[in-house]
């Protein structure tokens, strides 16, 4: 009997009682998972004081439930919760829109023309750029003075560069460069970024948050996105290009609809990067480009932590992502799928 319960009877159907142990198991994980969602949810319809009495689960039951939280971010707080909402909202837009668009041009360069840039080019770009920096921090130089010199110079120097040259990045080299730039730890290029904004006049503005999350994310599209764009057949391009199609209608017109869902996986996952970013927006934003992270961050008040408000607010932050997320399931999935096996 009870070896029955666990022997195939049929191909591709498991047993009854693997199948029973299989969504016993499934089922478990699930109360792990909602279950912190739960306690937000549970705690934001709590008074302080039922929060200060220690864990208590079911309402009507463990606790009454109130609304003095919900009431307190969106009346008394009001503005000061629908400006960080629409903040992020618009910001992490934005920027996954061009972080999507700008690494996804990239990895198909990467992925489809052959780039050898000398080592020696790149090596004195990377030394007119130091002096830029160096000029126009400690010398005073106007940067757009000091930018004009070094391009002039960078550009007189390339040529002969070029002629001499011997030794030559490749594609690989590029990539495994923009990757690296996700290596390098945030906190480390915060103060260069604050400088750099303070210096034209754009701390505290959206554009500044946009530009930055979409420099942040970009070597993250690239990554991704080269795997699906190296997976689809050169022959359909090729075919493409004998009809007499352009680079650009090729890649508009045939590759990026094949990688349609990778696209949209791609860009979930950066939107909810830029959604979630806390360190750059902590330095660059005070109040008028402040974000939803940052304002649940402010309920960490002089009396403490105040939970009931931070669930309130962490719920209606996760809400948007989690409901683009299901609406958008399947073409994860197969952009899941579609990424994991090359052509």
């Amino acid at each position: 009997m009870i070896r029955r319960l666990f022997v195939h009877s049929r191909l591709g159907e498991l047993p009854a009682g693997v199948r029973f142990i299989a969504y016993l198991l499934l089922g478990a994980w699930t109360v792990v998972v909602l279950f912190p969602l739960y306690w937000m949810a549970i705690t934001s319809f709590k008074l302080p004081i039922d929060v200060s009495n220690g864990p208590a689960y079911l309402p009507f039951v463990d606790f009454k439930p109130s609304l003095d939280a919900w009431h307190y971010i969106f009346v008394d707080l009001g503005p000061d919760t629908y400006r960080p909402y629409v903040n992020s909202l618009v910001i992490a837009t934005c920027s996954t829109a061009a972080s999507v668009f700008l690494g996804s041009m990239a990895a198909y360069a990467l992925a489809r023309i052959e780039y050898r840039p000398p080592v020696a080019a790149v090596g004195v770009g990377v030394l007119i750029l130091a002096v830029i920096v160096g000029v126009t921090g400690w010398a005073g130089v106007d940067l757009s003075v000091a930018v004009t010199a070094g391009l002039a110079l960078f550009f007189l120097l390339l040529r002969p560069i070029i002629r001499r040259a011997r030794r030559r990045f490749g594609n690989d080299d590029i990539l495994f460069w923009i990757i690296s730039q996700r290596i390098l730890p945030p906190v480390v290029t915060v103060i260069p970024i604050y400088l750099m904004f303070k210096s034209v006049g754009l701390l505290d503005t959206r554009l500044a948050l946009i530009i930055t999350y979409a420099t942040a994310n970009v070597p993250i599209v690239v990554w991704l996105m080269f795997d699906f764009f190296a997976a689809v057949p050169k022959e359909v391009e090729e075919s493409a290009q004998i009809d007499g199609a352009t680079r650009f209608a090729i890649l508009f017109g045939i590759v990026m609809p094949l990688v349609a869902p990778g696209i949209v996986a791609t860009a979930l996952l950066v939107l909810i990067l830029s959604w979630n970013e806390y360190l750059f927006a902590l330095f660059l934003s005070t109040a008028n480009a402040q974000t939803l992270p940052l304002l649940v961050a402010a309920q960490n008040a002089t009396r403490g932590p105040q939970w009931w408000n931070m669930s309130v607010l962490i719920l209606i932050m996760i809400f948007p992502v989690m409901v683009l997320t299901l609406t958008l399931q399947r073409f994860i999935v197969k952009g899941i799928l579609v990424g994991a096996v090359k052509g």
